[in-house]
């Protein structure tokens, strides 16, 4: 009876969570109509707004996002594998308490400050054109992560994973190679200031 009480309430949940394929959301306000927790399959979002709102325990499976404003939204639990975010408002997004397994998203024109990849291996990730201004790197992994044109002031890289990481069009960035892994990473000559800035040493 215990065994079947598990396997009805098991069930329960997979039957009450919600499954969307290729659908379009265009212009909704998930802060008003909450978000239904469920899988969201090739999925698209048009300006949609998520600021403060709960996806925790969603998967977002090759869903593109445009223009959408999701700072601040609850990703506990979140599943985020190839997804597409473009001119996306990101701000303060804890990606460290998404599900790690499988984590994998590209990063386009978006306005991620403040977030946290803390100890989150992104290697399956792209940015370009994004500004990561206060974000925590610290433990993250990156190896082989392209990093186009990004602005990096303030962000924070502790015991950080750089092998083969590409920065040589981004900017603003202090990474102290004792403290973190760099072999193979990719500078410009106008990055090296942010690699000695701990030695007080003036390039120029």
């Amino acid at each position: 009876e215990i065994c079947e009480e598990i396997e009805l309430k098991v069930y329960g949940k997979i039957m009450n969570n919600a499954y969307y394929a290729e659908e379009t959301f265009n212009g909704t306000d998930f802060t008003i109509e909450p978000f239904e927790t469920g899988d969201y399959e090739k999925c698209r979002f048009m300006n949609c707004r998520f600021a403060n709102a709960n996806l925790a325990e969603c998967n977002l499976i090759d869903c593109e996002f445009v223009d959408c404003d999701l700072s601040n939204a609850n990703l506990a639990g979140l599943s985020i594998r190839n997804s597409e975010f473009s001119n996306c408002k990101m701000v303060g997004l804890q990606f460290n308490h998404c599900t790690k397994f499988g984590f994998s998203a590209t990063f386009k024109s978006c306005n991620l400050n403040f977030a946290s990849f803390f100890n989150l291996d992104i290697t399956r990730c792209s940015f370009d054109d994004c500004q990561l201004q206060d974000v925590d790197f610290s433990q993250a992994v990156l190896t082989g992560v392209a990093f186009e044109y990004c602005d990096f002031a303030k962000a924070t890289f502790s015991s950080t994973t750089l092998l083969r990481t590409d920065l040589r069009s981004s900017f603003n960035f202090v990474i102290d190679p004792e403290r973190n892994q760099i072999r193979g990473a990719q500078f410009s000559m106008q990055g090296l200031p942010g690699l000695l800035e701990k030695y007080n040493i003036v390039v120029g």
